[in-house]
């Protein structure tokens, strides 16, 4: 996701029920969406949504780790 466009990540994230400030995935209240596995905020720039999925993670190795734990069969 590294490759797309602010515009089309944030028109992805519309049609998964989220949305955006611009900076930061926002939940339907328009609170920070947290990642999963480590309760931080996700910036737009570093979200992953991995295939299979429609599960929102931050891009970093701890969350992905927990990700293929909880779910192995998927990659």
């Amino acid at each position: 996701m590294k490759n797309i466009d602010l515009n089309s990540k944030i028109a992805l994230l519309k049609g998964l029920g989220l949305g955006s400030d611009g900076e930061y995935v926002l939940d339907l209240d328009g609170n920070k969406f947290l990642d999963r596995y480590i309760d931080i905020p996700i910036k737009v720039e570093n979200m992953v949504i991995l295939p299979g999925s429609v599960i929102v993670l931050d891009d970093n190795i701890l969350s992905l780790s927990h990700y293929m734990e909880e779910f192995p069969d998927v990659l």
